[in-house]
């Protein structure tokens, strides 16, 4: 077992231009680096946050020419610490592949991770939203083995399917995370329940950063970047303005949480019979 280590959550607002995006990144996580993290997250869409689907091609690139993924990169192996770049909006053909990559120490690529549910969704004020009509998804789950542990890597609407949480803390990872650009509306409503619920089911760390605020293209995001212990507890939480959080993360709790509630042990395949009367029975 690792010793414990920090980890932090880089908390943006997302504009339009990936320059800027880019030095509001690199500002913050010099800063949770200074204040000792060795892990550090960004959110889903960490480059751009744009709905104009003809500007948002205009502006991105592929991931051999993506500015920000060159950067951090550089910057993890000057720091000697862990990015997870919560995801890129990367040029893939006609669409848009919302990748999330894990930069190591040495500023190596450790694992990329494409969204695999793409949001859907209609929701009650009037909200619209069709990622598919932009984005591809995924086709399958990844784990990473950092220094510390293994971490499971997930994106934001991936949060409501438990089955691929599951899957990963079945593959053996004691982290679990959700980066996220979640919708106002949808976060205050669902978004501490859901970390709170993959991480005490999967008896795991979850570490989920967010955009947080009124976007330049008109959006307003939830924010309240999180890290939760495995039994559920809370350990930090952002608000709904840019900045880091940070938490100790000591692995410790995951055997704990486990032996305590081996929920992942007593897993058993379920087969639903629907239930039809015989013929001529009756009930009492």
């Amino acid at each position: 077992m690792s010793a414990p280590f920090k980890a932090a959550c880089v908390q943006m607002r997302g504009k339009r231009d990936p320059a800027e995006n880019l030095e509001d990144a690199i500002r913050m996580i010099r800063e949770a680096a200074k204040a000792g993290a060795t892990y550090v997250q960004t959110p889903e869409i960490s480059n751009i946050v744009n709905r104009d689907r003809p500007a948002l091609l205009a502006a991105i690139r592929t991931e051999a020419e993506d500015p920000m993924l060159k950067a951090l990169s550089a910057l993890a192996k000057e720091l000697g610490i862990t990015i997870h770049i919560g995801s890129l909006a990367i040029k893939n053909g006609d669409k848009v592949a919302n990748r999330a990559f894990m930069i190591g120490q040495d500023g190596g690529l450790l694992a990329r991770y494409d969204k695999l549910h793409l949001f859907d969704v209609d929701l009650p004020n009037g909200e619209t939203w069709r990622e598919s009509n932009t984005f591809t998804g995924g086709v399958e789950a990844v784990a990473v083995d950092l220094p510390e542990a293994r971490l499971g890597m997930a994106i934001c609407y991936d949060v409501r399917f438990p089955y691929l949480f599951r899957a990963l803390a079945d593959a053996g990872c004691s982290i679990l995370t959700a980066p996220a650009c979640f919708t106002k509306q949808t976060g205050e409503a669902h978004w501490s329940v859901l970390q709170r619920a993959r991480a005490i089911e999967n008896g795991a760390f979850m570490i989920s950063a967010a955009q947080a605020g009124v976007h330049e293209d008109g959006r307003e995001t939830y924010g309240h970047s999180i890290i939760v212990d495995p039994w559920g507890k809370v350990l930090a939480e952002a608000g709904d303005e840019p900045g880091v959080i940070m938490a100790e993360i000591d692995l410790a709790a995951v055997g704990d949480a486990r032996g305590k509630i081996p929920a992942l042990r007593h897993t058993r395949p379920v087969h639903v019979n629907l239930a039809k009367p015989a013929s001529g029975d009756r009930a009492a």
